[in-house]
């Protein structure tokens, strides 16, 4: 019975005077979210300028903009245009790719959240621009050091007014082919009287191109001889191609970043086949519609969810639920795209696809979390707005000052210049967090744990207390039999083993929990199970069957009070403890023995939440059961604080009491029976197999039913914070130790690119090692 009570209609109220005016509030347009691929961002400034865009286009409500990923994730109105989305980032001086089914109609393909294709591009274009630039910088670098050492001068073959139109030749092609990136972007950013990281690298080249080139083609100009050796390809040249380098690099490593959402994708099979019009045929999965009988042979891949039609078999849904173990599927069982048929064939009908299936879910929320932002990153974002800028600013007066004030030249002057825009890295700026979130969330995808944004990430770190519903979280969910107890006088011919292999082949046909329950224990024991001869069920008390020539009655006391089944006056104690369900036996019309049930405590419970005390984390179980059964649990976990008999609706309460007391308090729930609690928690983690659990709600989903993923969520959120506190030093100590160094001239525009190009790859790579992240063991 529901008892929640019914709405009363509003015609049950007094009316309302005639005179009284009603504001009409007009309902909150609906909105969806998009995660799309942004193409030419280079930098922090670059996130911004993207930002901006796309939330000054009417009908956005909201946009985050990630470097690592180079992805949008866009949140809007069902009505708003995506063709001016896309028209705003264009204007910027970007390239948004567009979805290939923007209607609203079938659920896209999986694809379309493959976050690897663009860094996979992107490494492919970058490696043929830097093998290019390295054919030609590699000559230029040789040209410009050669005929400085006194051993090869003297039989030089060549001028130097010669050897300098050379480099100019050799020159032009870096700059203006793998380099033309650089200065289209600044091109880009002129138009809007902005700067990013691609007008530091196309003013710093350009000048030193400009310079040398005026000095060979009009020396008199600068007032040189023709012939000087002041030129300064080599800069040019190197500068650019160990960007380019990094670059690569960089995209590489963002490549590996990707890997959680390619192995996701990987999941699905290319091909299915399908019946239509009694013909089985083979389809590529864009042709499955819902509706469809597919036919699934052992060892394939499922290519859709579905629920079974016709056959037996054991599926493989490790990638689910992280179980090893198959699970058994017949006619009417439903099964999940991706996961593996292992034994039999299976015919189902598809229930959802693509982009609308359980992994089209798991594929989505890790790409929009992978694009989302850490509160962390409001700071740097506030500093990339000012950084070039400033940089510069920094160069300009560095310029001045060495030119005017110490009259070191012009030469030195414009090298100091150029080292001071090169050295700077808003790149690694940009990165750093981003970065660092993006394998964070892979990972735990990896690890069965869902990670909803990056700001549940961060929040997690500061976990002080956790709440755990007990049914189905601290324990299975589910009966279990926990305890055999044969009747004196029947040890001799009778044994534990023996007494439950024949209740279980009495409940074979019987659907209820616990007959299940007694069924699955005995199998789970290597017992023989036999099918009775004749069964009979008898509502709300229990079963009476014969196995062989024995009949067999399991049930509660009325149906052994019916059957005029003798009972002993008390039962061992382990049958009568508190939470426990008995089931009596009765054997030809004697009792033979009891099965005691109860919703057992998970195996690795107790681990769990050893290893949350051991790091200062007060774990507290929240239940509706009794106090005395409460506690028997609790004990047998290791929870010190139980609060009992507490109704659905009243567990958010009991949280916002804990957050009174000044606690960041995370629930850990079933993601529905404990939805209030779960939203009231500053975390909430929903555990369950990933097909029935409120996935989109929750900030952490668990696919797999063990507490232990609560304790690895939480060490991944504090490493990844670490990852992203050491990439934010790193980021920053290049800034501020780099740009002195050059301003001072102790760093050549050379060394400061290399500088510049490791600090992004160094970022990204630091941030990489979050993949050998591994649970920890009871005993650390």
């Amino acid at each position: 019975m529901n008892d929640q009570a019914s709405p009363q209609p509003a015609a049950a109220t007094e009316p309302a005077a005639a005179t009284e005016q009603v504001a009409v509030t007009e309902p909150a347009a609906a909105t969806h979210k998009l995660s799309l691929p942004v193409q030419g961002m280079t930098c922090a400034s670059c996130v911004l300028r993207v930002e901006g865009a796309i939330k000054g286009v009417a009908g956005v409500s909201a946009a985050a903009v990630n470097l690592a990923s180079n992805k949008a994730v866009i949140e809007l109105t069902d009505d708003a245009d995506l063709r001016a989305v896309e028209a705003a980032v264009r204007s910027a001086g970007y390239a948004l790719q567009m979805p290939s089914r923007t209607d609203g109609g079938e659920a896209p393909e999986l694809q379309e959240f493959d976050a690897a294709s663009p860094h996979d591009d992107e490494f492919k274009i970058l490696r043929r621009d830097v093998a290019v630039s390295a054919a030609f910088t590699l000559p230029v670098m040789l040209l410009s050091m050669l005929p400085m050492l006194d051993a090869v001068h003297a039989w030089w073959p060549l001028t130097m007014d010669e050897t300098n139109r050379i480099l100019l030749l050799l020159t032009t092609p870096v700059l203006f082919f793998p380099g033309r990136r650089f200065f289209r972007g600044f091109l880009a950013t002129l138009r809007h009287f902005t700067a990013d990281m691609n007008t530091l690298v196309a003013v710093g080249t350009g000048a030193a191109y400009a310079y040398s080139t005026a000095a060979v083609l009009f020396p008199q100009w600068l007032g040189l001889q023709a012939g000087h050796m002041e030129v300064y390809f080599d800069t040019s040249a190197t500068i650019i191609t160990l960007i380019l380098i990094g670059r690569m690099l960089e995209a590489k490593a963002k490549n590996r970043a990707s890997d959680a959402i390619r192995k996701l994708i990987g999941l699905q099979p290319r091909t299915a086949r399908v019946l239509r019009e009694g013909n089985e045929i083979e389809v590529t999965l864009a042709a499955i519609r819902i509706g469809d009988l597919v036919v699934v042979r052992p060892g394939e891949r499922i290519p859709a969810d579905g629920s079974v039609t016709a056959g037996i078999s054991s599926v493989d849904e490790s990638m689910i639920s992280g179980e090893p173990l198959p699970v058994e599927k017949q006619e009417g069982d439903a099964v999940v795209g991706g996961t593996v048929n292992k034994e039999g064939a299976l015919t189902l009908r598809a229930t959802a696809i693509g982009a609308g299936s359980v992994l089209g879910h798991i594929v989505r929320m890790v790409d929009e979390a992978q694009g989302s932002k850490a509160p962390v990153q409001k700071l740097v974002d506030r500093i990339a707005s000012v950084f070039v800028p400033v940089v510069i600013g920094i160069a300009l007066i560095t310029g001045i000052v060495w030119y005017f004030g110490i009259d070191a030249g012009f030469t030195p002057s414009m090298l100091r210049f150029i080292a001071v825009l090169i050295i700077a890295c808003p790149c690694a700026l940009g990165l750093a967090t981003p970065a660092a979130i993006m394998v964070g969330v892979g990972v735990g995808a990896d690890r069965g744990i869902l990670i909803k944004d990056a700001e549940s990430l961060e929040r997690a770190r500061s976990i002080s207390t956790i709440v755990l519903d007990k049914t189905g979280t601290v324990t299975e969910g589910r009966p279990a039999v926990v305890a055999v107890h044969v009747a004196e006088g029947n040890a001799a011919v009778l044994d534990a083993s023996t007494l439950l292999a024949l209740v279980a082949s009495a409940e074979q046909p019987s659907e209820h929990p616990l007959g299940q329950a007694v069924l699955r224990h005995a199998r789970e024991q290597g017992l023989e199970v036999r099918a009775p001869a004749s069964f009979q069920y008898e509502p709300g008390a229990g079963v009476i069957a014969f196995i062989g020539e024995d009949a067999v009655m399991a049930g509660n006391r009325s149906l052994m009070k019916s059957y005029a089944v003798k009972l002993p006056e008390q039962l061992p104690e382990e049958l009568r403890l508190p939470g426990r369900t008995v089931l009596y036996v009765a054997i030809n019309g004697r009792f033979a023995g009891a099965l005691a049930l109860s919703d057992a405590i998970r195996p690795t419970s107790a681990q769990a939440i050893a290893m949350l005390h051991r790091q200062g984390i007060d774990v507290v179980m929240l239940t509706g059961d009794t106090e005395d059964a409460a506690r028997m649990i609790a004990d047998e976990a290791g929870i010190d604080r139980v609060i009992a008999g507490v109704r659905p609706e009243q567990k958010a309460n009991e949280v916002q009491a804990l957050q009174a007391e000044g606690r960041v308090v995370a629930m850990v729930g079933d993601g529905i029976n404990d939805a209030p609690a779960l939203a009231q928690a500053d975390v909430s983690i929903a555990m369950g197999s990933g097909t029935d659990i409120a996935m989109e709600t929750a900030d952490i989903t668990l696919m797999k039913s063990d507490l232990r993923a609560v304790v690895d969520a939480i060490r991944l959120s504090g490493a990844t914070l670490g990852k992203i506190r050491q990439n934010l030093f790193w980021a920053f100590f290049y800034n501020v130790v780099g740009i002195p160094l050059a301003a001072a001239g102790l760093l050549s525009p050379m060394l400061a690119a290399a500088a510049m190009a490791f600090s992004s790859v160094s970022v990204v790579s630091n941030s990489l090692l979050l993949r050998r992240f591994h649970r920890q063991p009871l005993g650390d």
